[in-house]
């Protein structure tokens, strides 16, 4: 029987206030990733990163260059994924100022070819455009996959179903999760799987196996 291959998912989320429409929005996105990765028989490992958590040890790191072993855990965390969800909030038209303090101290190169499903949520729709004006010009700086749906949730999209011009915001969540999914599983193949599957032996590997018989 073929082993269960695990996945490792990590959410990052910068909602300042608890409870957030901007964690909720991320572990909508979870599920829904989280659902279409089971449907392909994988295992999956959520972790998720609160950054107001880590705000005062983001502040001495930019300050001191010195992070705390609480933020390396949570940088090792995000760099070390299958998938990143990337959420936050939109202040000034743009993400939070905790938000890309957060990622301005993860390594440029650390999330190459990684995998990112982006969201922000904000007051009001107009700004939406955030999620092509500002997040995914610095996922593309940092070498990232981006998923080709992003999810923005403005106050008044939760509990809303849409109409027949605007998809709702389930139906968008749900579309984010099945292409984030897709492209999560295609990496993990493309690296010969995650966690929990067989080493593959290289072909001239099993020739010189074969000649020793």
């Amino acid at each position: 029987m073929t082993p269960v291959r695990t996945l490792k998912l990590v959410a990052v989320s910068a909602g300042l206030s608890s409870p957030s429409s901007t964690r909720l929005l991320a572990d909508r996105l979870v599920q829904a990733t989280r659902y279409r990765l089971a449907e392909q028989e994988y295992a999956v490992d959520v972790e998720v990163v609160e950054l107001r958590d880590l705000a005062v040890d983001i502040a001495k790191n930019l300050v001191t260059g010195f992070p705390s072993d609480t933020l390396q855990a949570a940088i090792d965390k995000v760099t070390g994924a299958d998938g990143v969800i990337a959420v936050t909030p939109v202040f000034t038209a743009s993400y939070s100022g905790l938000f890309k303090s957060f990622f301005d101290l993860v390594d440029p190169a650390a999330l190459t070819r990684t995998p990112v499903l982006l969201g922000a949520t904000g007051g009001t729709a107009r700004h939406s455009l955030v999620l092509d004006h500002a997040l995914r010009p610095l996922f593309s700086y940092l070498r990232a996959l981006i998923a080709p749906t992003a999810v923005y949730a403005a106050s008044e999209d939760w509990g809303s179903g849409g109409d027949e011009y605007t998809e709702g915001l389930p139906h968008r969540i749900t579309r984010a999760g099945e292409e984030f999914a897709a492209l999560v599983a295609a990496e993990a193949d493309r690296k010969g799987g995650s966690v929990g599957v067989d080493e593959i032996v290289p072909f001239e590997k099993q020739l010189a196996d074969l000649r020793l018989d």
